[in-house]
């Protein structure tokens, strides 16, 4: 039953997932969540790395698209200068946003990866439409309230579930 939350990665960052090893599981779109995945919570900047890794995963081939639970103004701000389309106020983990996602880059569920920080709302709902998921550890800085007080102590138990399953390789936790 728990399977549902298990991602088929975790990496400590997304500057850790390698291009290469998605065209081998068949990715070539990538959607990604905002907030403590590409950039904390509390910053208005991407940082120059980060830039960096989403515009060579474009030069690469690779579609890419933000779905946040976030407002337009903010991820506008973000993703417009890199010309990433998004989907906003995506009441993640509903399907909805995810398959509009999909819709706006022109992709399959098959050959898409979900990323995110969140179990209960990115990886959850990546998994749900049958989507290749990637968790990434938050990055540090401020925490919406609602995530610190109840996501992030019922995903220590999931993890905790996890630790027990993954194999160490180059940085990259395979859970299945």
């Amino acid at each position: 039953m728990l399977r549902i939350f298990y991602p088929n990665m975790y990496v400590p960052s997304i500057l850790d997932i390698s291009p290469d090893e998605l065209h081998k599981q068949g990715i070539t779109t990538i959607l990604l969540d905002l907030d403590n995945t590409i950039v904390p919570r509390d910053l208005d900047k991407l940082s120059n790395e980060i830039k960096t890794w989403l515009t060579g995963m474009q030069q690469r081939g690779f579609k890419l698209c933000i779905v946040s639970n976030n407002s337009t103004a903010r991820v506008s701000a973000l993703a417009g200068p890199l010309k990433i389309p998004w989907v906003v106020r995506a009441l993640k983990p509903l399907r909805r946003a995810f398959v509009r996602a999909i819709r706006l880059v022109d992709a399959t569920p098959e050959e898409t990866v979900v990323v995110g920080d969140q179990i209960f709302t990115d990886i959850l709902g990546g998994n749900m439409l049958g989507m290749f998921t990637i968790l990434v550890v938050p990055m540090p800085g401020k925490e919406f309230w609602g995530t610190k007080l109840i996501n992030r102590r019922l995903e220590k138990v999931v993890l905790a579930r996890i630790a027990r399953l993954v194999s160490h390789k180059d940085k990259q936790y395979y859970v299945r």
